[in-house]
């Protein structure tokens, strides 16, 4: 007995003092203090509310709408064990009460209210990721194909079931032996002018769709890309008109049984977003009626005659590509948001988290260790930068979306491939980190890190490989450095380049060179230009060895050779705009004290970015070596900074408990399961 109440008494001892790290009446334990650091100014006080509704902006009810009618429902919560056919239900209920319970409907702001949609995919996907995923092939690639590619009759016919979910679909592109290469697709619909209907085949076992969302369960339709192959009089009997998109019945409205010449197998158990019911899908002679084709960007008479307002089977390719950029806006946006989450868990658990300290007194936070802070900080003044770059990267996309103009289409082209794979690439490797900076703790999937790590992880695949679409980004700069010298004007986001060539690819100079004084290193203009003095060189060197390459290899060989450089070129261009509307943001923040935080964060992003590639600017003298000193000191006294201001900083994204939990919490309640268990 007296054992037993020992053992009784050491448990209490414990979780109490588990639970006490989280207490919310608990001051934040001891700092360390470096001498270094405690001799700078007294520590920086931000707004937080008032930095919340700058970042939130106009969108911010619509979100804490999701947030509280999901923390309402526990039923709704996806549980830490669940199955795949499991989860897959629950992600299909989670869609049917987002839309006729809590009566959001996400479809409806698709075309017209892009921001506010993306706002809502954010707030879902940090429900369950694979929710946010269901909800995108639902509304961004079936419904959005449909408005998009198709017609008015096709938006009148379709558009209230897309809305209201009764016209479950699939976006049905990527096909076993082609996935990046989309204009490579081998799928068919060849017409038949004596029925008045196209014919979808899959000729061969490559063509067959695979990974397709909804298709596996729910989806009831697919939007099939396809080769348009029409009968002529001529020698060769048919010709084949390029890939269009074609609108496939594949179940039966009423039975939901497969159709005749649909045939559908699943995907199976993937490495995350199991919720999301991916398939694939091969059809055998599957008849549809012609009004099928959805027919924005080219048409087919009943008698067989093709009309096309772009000449080209390439120029048809690109605005039927161009009208489906919506899908990596999506996941730029949809990948800060888990950055958001991920940041949030591992910094509020290093702030309460105890190891160590001065002999015979108090340990002290974890993350006032200078390792810690290394990991973190800049973390999360990159998820700041990344947050108002994709806000501006939506904003753009909202006025491509009204205007249609034709830069503006190129200019988002190239900005959604670059941020969509920087960002993504980013949060793939931060989610390990975080992990990490949590320990074992860390390692125990109540704390999300492994859930969010594999749903996160394809976000580096779909919608376009990061490593093809960071080649389109380098070919994109690289037309626009031809133009340049032939007299052309560039697009807004580019037009740095108009002066780089030769402002930027002038000789350092050697007294800026070795300036080293806090006001210079924190000067915007000072990190923008280093950051434009890197891309303008990456582009001129990158150029002048394509140009030279090309002469014994060809083009093809050229950019095989060079493809590391143009990568890295797509990624510092890529830096250069963040950075850009970042120090845009800081600027137009309305609250002194919000102001400040963001210019801290700012100031922390664009240093630690430069300290990182330091060597680049040592190799042409921008960069002294007492100025890179400098550069790293500093940037290891504003990561101090920000560590002071952590809570404020992470509090701002206002991510509710449900979605970060708590992760020390967690340890005390599974502490108190196991000592009952094991009968401590």
């Amino acid at each position: 007995m007296a054992v037993e109440e020992f053992s009784e008494i050491a448990a209490a001892r414990r979780i109490q003092r588990l639970s006490s790290h989280i207490s919310p009446a608990l001051t934040e334990p001891p700092q360390l203090q470096t001498e270094a650091c405690s001799s700078r100014s007294k520590k920086l006080v931000v707004n937080g509310q008032a930095l919340s509704l700058y970042m939130k902006g106009k969108h911010r009810d619509i979100q804490e709408k999701v947030h509280e009618f999901y923390n309402s429902r526990p039923d709704l919560q996806t549980p830490l064990e669940i199955s795949k056919d499991d989860h897959r239900e629950l992600c299909m209920r989670q869609l049917y009460a987002l839309v006729r319970e809590a009566g959001i409907r996400p479809f409806r702001y698709v075309a017209d209210d892009p921001a506010k949609y993306f706002a809502i995919m954010e707030a879902v996907g940090s429900v369950d990721m694979s929710f946010g995923i269901k909800m995108g092939v639902q509304y961004s690639l079936w419904g959005g194909s449909v408005i998009n590619l198709g017609t008015k009759k096709h938006r009148d016919k379709y558009f209230d079931g897309i809305d209201n979910l009764d016209y479950l679909g699939c976006f049905a592109m990527t096909e076993l032996h082609h996935g990046s290469n989309v204009q490579g697709l081998q799928t068919t619909a060849t017409f038949d002018p004596i029925t008045d209907e196209f014919i979808i085949d899959t000729p061969h076992d490559g063509a067959i769709k695979w990974w397709i969302g909804n298709a596996a369960v729910h989806g009831k339709f697919a939007t099939v890309f396809a080769r348009l192959i029409l009968p002529t009089h001529d020698t060769k009997g048919v010709s084949d008109m390029g890939v269009h998109a074609f609108i496939v019945p594949i179940r039966d409205m009423k039975t939901h049984q497969t159709l005749p010449g649909v045939e559908i197998q699943d995907c199976g158990q993937k490495v995350g977003l199991n919720g999301v019911d991916n398939g694939a899908l091969r059809f055998r002679s599957v008849r549809i009626p012609r009004d099928n084709l959805l027919n924005r960007f080219g048409d087919v008479s009943r008698d067989g005659k093709y009309t096309s307002s772009l000449p080209t089977i390439n120029k048809r390719f690109g605005a039927t590509l161009g009208e489906l950029v919506g899908g990596r806006v999506a996941l730029a946006y949809s990948s800060v948001g888990v950055l958001k989450v991920s940041a949030t868990i591992a910094i509020r658990y290093s702030l309460l988290r105890q190891q160590f300290g001065p002999p015979k007194q108090p340990e002290v936070s974890i993350l006032d260790y200078q390792s810690q802070q290394h990991k973190l900080m800049p973390m999360l003044a990159s998820t700041y930068a990344y947050h108002f770059a994709t806000v501006y990267l939506v904003e753009k996309y909202s006025e491509m979306k009204k205007t249609n103009d034709e830069q503006l289409v190129a200019d988002v082209h190239a900005l959604s491939a670059g941020l969509k794979s920087y960002i993504t690439s980013y949060t793939a490797k931060s989610l390990s980190v975080c992990r990490e900076a949590c320990g074992g703790h860390g390692y125990a999937a109540v704390n999300r890190f492994g859930s969010l790590r594999n749903d996160h992880d394809i976000f580096q695949t779909f919608e376009g490989d990061n490593t093809v679409l960071l080649q389109q980004v380098a070919a994109d700069l690289l037309k626009r450095y031809q133009e340049k010298f032939r007299g052309g004007t560039l697009t807004v986001t580019w037009s740095y380049l108009r002066e780089s060539m030769s402002s930027y690819l002038a000789q350092p100079n050697p007294v800026t060179a070795r300036w080293e004084g806090e006001d210079h290193l924190r000067d915007p203009k000072f990190q923008l230009d280093a950051f434009r003095y890197r891309t303008s060189r990456l582009l001129q060197s990158v150029a002048m060895r394509l140009k030279k390459h090309s002469k014994t290899l060809g083009t093809f060989g050229a950019w095989n050779r060079c493809l590391n450089h143009l990568l890295t070129l797509a990624e510092s261009h890529i830096e250069s705009v963040i950075l850009a509307k970042f120090i845009e943001a800081v600027r137009n923040c309305p609250d002194p004290s919000a102001r400040a935080g963001l210019k801290l964060v700012c100031d922390l992003y664009a240093l630690d970015r430069i300290w990182n590639d330091i060597g680049t600017y040592r190799n042409v003298d921008y960069v002294a070596p007492n100025k890179a000193k400098a550069i790293h000191k500093l940037a290891e006294y504003l990561s101090f900074q920000v560590r002071n201001v952590a809570k404020e900083l992470v509090d701002a994204f206002e991510l509710p408990d449900h979605v970060t939990r708590a992760p020390i919490a967690m340890q005390a309640d599974a502490y108190a399961q196991y000592t009952h268990v094991v009968g401590f």
